[in-house]
């Protein structure tokens, strides 16, 4: 009998090894006739290529369903957070990313809470101590704690606005927070004018804790220098977003530049990186500044051996994710689509020795026009997805992700002149 089912097993080897050889002398014939083959070769072919399906084998996976940095991504509203019936005067944005201490998460972000809502940057002339120019001018850093990342408990201001004429006294927006040796940094925007009137000016600035509930010390100002004149980064350093990356911190921003003070409407955005072993500096920019030429906020995360980015809104390669072996020189992984706006992901073990670079699968973002133009607000949301080496979830992976009429038809004509943030005008 043994020897009956190893003939039977051989013979069955055989078939095999048959088929596939027939298999493999097909794909041979067909490459060798210059044509591209039915089945997926699994390496590129020797044959004449065009320039798409050369790229093609430069991902490391040939089909985007299989590749590790693509996900749809699917929301959720937060619950915990009251905006005041959505009349304007509460907006709550830029969230950091989630961390998680003593079984809470815990997040900081943008909180403005003014008499009336905001002017618009085109109008900062008519901006007061209470009358806000834009929906992150006149805003303070809170925080908030969950056990479960989508009903959140807001416990209150961390970080306020300092006395004039001090750094921050504007108005602070824009945190996100480093853990480093056992302390928390939070690094964030301050401003000294209301945001329009010469520009978006200013700085970065760190507050630090031994406990994610504070209380805060402030730890320095303008902590990203400033470019010289006539450099990108010459007079805004936005979005501060720290990760740890080969046993150093990196921090990404961004500045929004070919813009202020003449031009209002040429503008471009540019990704910085700058790098330290003290989380409050001195930090040292990287040469090739800017790192980055497209997307808008800063989302990095660092992924396998290298560091990722999520790229949203701005520039030619809008709508990507992105790899890069070093932390500078980013080549594209993927496209994406209904990407998170200032996306903020919680990464399981992000600021330990070991992990932190494994992906995720959650995290937190904002939409900036929850209001209508004369009631502008903002407010944060879950996202959730599969960019994460430790899932596996096919329904993220899916190419053909259909939305109903009403989502494009929301993009009409009439949208152009009813921006919120920008309050374009059809004379414009």
């Amino acid at each position: 009998m043994i020897k009956l089912i190893s003939k039977a097993s051989y013979a069955i080897l055989a078939l095999g090894l048959m088929a596939s050889c027939a298999q493999q002398k097909h794909e041979q014939k067909e490459v060798s006739n210059g044509v591209f083959p039915f089945a997926m070769p699994d390496e590129k072919p020797n044959i004449p290529l065009s320039a798409s399906s050369e790229r093609m084998f430069e991902y490391e996976t040939k089909r985007v369903q299989d590749n590790e940095l693509f996900s749809q991504f699917k929301y959720t509203r937060l619950q915990g957070f009251d905006y005041n019936g959505g009349d304007g005067t509460v907006s709550r944005r830029d969230p950091s990313r989630p961390i998680l201490v003593d079984g809470k998460y815990y997040i900081w972000y943008t909180k403005r809470h003014t008499i009336v809502p905001p002017v618009g940057w085109d109008r900062a002339k008519e901006a007061t101590d209470e009358i806000p120019s834009t929906d992150w001018d006149l805003a303070d850093i809170w925080y908030a704690t969950s056990a479960d990342g989508t009903t959140w408990n807001e416990i209150g201001p961390a970080v306020t606005r300092p006395a004039k004429p001090k750094s921050g006294w504007r108005s602070l927006a824009t945190p996100d927070i480093l853990v480093w040796q056992g302390k928390y940094y939070l690094y964030y925007q301050a401003f000294d004018e209301p945001s329009g009137l010469r520009g978006d000016l200013c700085p970065v600035s760190v507050s630090y804790a031994n406990s994610p509930d504070g209380p805060w010390t402030h730890g320095g100002d303008a902590v990203i220098p400033f470019g010289k004149e006539g450099e990108w980064d010459q007079n805004a350093t936005h979005d501060p977003h720290p990760i740890i990356f080969n046993g150093k911190i990196h921090i990404y921003y961004k500045a929004a530049y070919n813009k202020w003070p003449d031009k209002r409407d040429k503008y471009a955005v540019g990704h910085g990186l700058v790098t330290s072993d003290n989380p409050l500096g001195p930090f040292e920019k990287h040469p090739l500044n800017p790192v980055m030429q497209s997307g808008h906020e800063t989302t990095y995360f660092p992924f396998r051996d290298g560091v990722a980015t999520i790229v949203i809104k701005d520039g030619n390669e809008r709508e990507t994710i992105q790899f890069s072996e070093d932390g500078a020189n980013f080549n594209i992984a993927c496209c994406i689509s209904f990407a998170p706006t200032a996306a903020a992901p919680y990464i399981p073990n992000l600021f330990e020795k070991e992990g932190g670079n494994r992906g995720f699968t959650w995290g937190l973002s904002h939409f900036v026009n929850a209001g209508t133009p004369e009631k502008c607000y903002s407010i944060m949301a879950r996202f959730d997805c599969d960019l994460s080496l430790d899932s596996n979830e096919p329904g993220f992976k899916k190419t053909g992700v259909w939305h109903r009429p009403e989502v494009y038809f929301e993009q009409s004509m009439e949208s152009l002149y009813n921006h919120p943030e920008g309050r374009y005008k059809k004379d414009k």
